[in-house]
C-alpha cells in the first residue's frame, strides 16, 4: 500500500506558502504528490488535493495537477516519479515523458480558475533553474504571461526564428533566448531536448538553465509557443527564475 504521510495537509501547504521567500520544507511538492495525492486517486479515486492525477502511463511517468496557493490561476504540474528538476538526466533520456506538452494540454485549469477561455498566447509554462527554485522536485509553473511579454513577444514576431537568437529586449530585467516553434500542441517536440541540442551552454549545464514555453498565434495567422530560455547569474542577482515572467494575478484575464 501507497506510503501516506502523517503530516496534515494544512502543514504541506504552509510549506508551500513560503515557496517563494524561502521554502520552510523543499520537499513538500513531492510530499503532497507522492503521499496524498497519488494514493488518494488510487484508492479513492480522488485526487484531492491535487486537481488531477494522471497515471494513465504509469507511475513512473505520471504527474499530478496541483493549485499553487499564490495566485487565483496558478497551477504547478509535478512528476508522480522522483524528478530533481531542470538538470535531472531523466528530462533528457531518449524515453522521457514531454512534461510540457502535459503543462500545455492542462492549461485549461487556468481557464477555469480565471471565468473565461484565454487565448493561447495569454498562457506560459515555465520551469526555474536550480538556483531560481525552493523545491528539490521537478514542478512546470502553468499561469497567465505577464502582458508586457505577451507584447514584447507579439511585437517582435518578425524577427523570431526556429533558431535560437537573443531576444533584443530584456524580459522582467533579464536577458532570454528565443526560437519559435510551429504546431497547436507540442506533441513529441520536447522543449528541453530543443534546448539542449540548441544552445552549447544549456547543454553543458542544465541546473543554470531556465525554460519557458509561451503559447503564440504568429503574424500569419498559425498558432504555436514561443520558447524562452534564461541563464542563471548569481554575481549578477539573476536566479534565472522564467517563473518571472508570468503573471500570477492574471491581469490578462481582466
Amino acid at each position: 500500500m501507497p506510503h501516506r504521510t502523517t503530516l496534515p495537509l494544512a502543514a504541506l501547504l504552509l510549506g508551500l506558502a513560503a515557496g517563494h521567500a524561502r521554502a520552510a520544507n523543499p520537499n513538500v511538492l513531492w510530499e503532497i504528490a507522492h503521499d496524498r495525492c497519488v494514493p488518494d486517486a488510487k484508492l479513492n479515486n480522488d485526487p484531492k488535493p491535487c486537481a488531477a492525477v494522471d497515471l494513465r502511463e504509469g507511475e513512473a511517468r505520471g504527474h499530478v495537477l496541483l493549485k499553487d496557493i499564490v495566485g487565483a490561476t496558478q497551477f504547478l504540474l509535478i512528476p508522480t516519479s522522483r524528478v530533481g528538476g531542470i538538470e535531472s538526466p531523466a528530462v533528457l533520456a531518449p524515453d522521457a515523458p514531454n512534461y510540457f506538452a502535459a503543462a500545455w494540454a492542462a492549461r485549461g485549469e487556468v481557464d477555469a480558475a480565471a471565468h473565461r477561455k484565454l487565448p493561447r498566447q495569454d498562457i506560459g509554462l515555465a520551469i526555474n533553474s536550480a538556483y531560481g527554485r525552493t523545491q528539490n522536485e521537478f514542478h512546470i509553473h502553468i499561469d497567465c504571461l505577464r502582458p508586457e511579454v505577451i507584447e514584447a513577444l507579439r511585437s517582435r514576431d518578425a524577427g523570431i526564428t526556429e533558431q535560437w537568437a537573443r531576444l533584443p529586449v530584456k524580459l522582467a530585467g533579464h536577458d532570454y533566448m528565443v526560437r519559435r516553434l510551429g504546431g497547436a500542441a507540442l506533441g513529441t517536440a520536447n522543449p528541453f531536448r530543443l534546448l539542449a541540442d540548441g544552445l552549447p551552454a544549456a547543454a553543458a549545464d542544465m541546473a543554470d538553465e531556465t525554460l519557458v514555453v509561451a503559447g503564440a498565434v504568429f503574424a500569419d495567422g498559425t498558432p504555436g509557443f514561443y520558447l524562452l530560455a534564461g541563464r542563471a547569474d548569481l554575481a549578477a542577482g539573476n536566479r534565472g527564475s522564467g517563473e518571472e515572467l508570468q503573471d500570477h494575478s492574471c491581469a490578462v484575464a481582466r
